[in-house]
């Protein structure tokens, strides 16, 4: 069993950095993309940021040139730097591990990310 708990969240000013952290514990980390997806009040589950197991990136227009994902396979972490918030950047944050031989997900329950001044 794959247990996926995310910590990080909190109150920021607009402008203001956050670092989000992931733990997933049970897995062969190296085998699992890892990622970060966010949900807004009245709108739908969206991907935030990825890292394939092999260490490749993708990023949403809305992370570009602000969030950065980041791996620690020794700690089985995934962590998510976040620049320059915004209020629209305000969510639950989620983390995902998939992993890659069975593309089967498991979902962390999220933290609350919350910008306004």
């Amino acid at each position: 069993q794959v247990q996926v708990v995310e910590s990080g969240g909190g109150s920021v000013q607009p402008g203001g950095s956050l670092t989000l952290s992931c733990v997933a514990r049970g897995p062969v980390f190296n085998r699992y993309h890892m990622g970060w997806y966010r949900q807004a009040p009245g709108s739908q589950r969206e991907l935030v940021a990825m890292q394939q197991s092999t260490g490749g990136t993708e990023y949403a227009d809305v992370a570009k040139g602000r969030f950065t994902i980041s791996r620690d396979g020794a700690k089985n972490t995934v962590t998510l730097q976040m620049n320059d918030l915004r209020p629209e950047d305000t969510a639950v944050y989620f983390c995902k591990a998939q992993r890659v031989a069975t593309g089967t997900e498991y979902w962390g329950r999220g933290t609350l990310v919350s910008v306004s001044s």
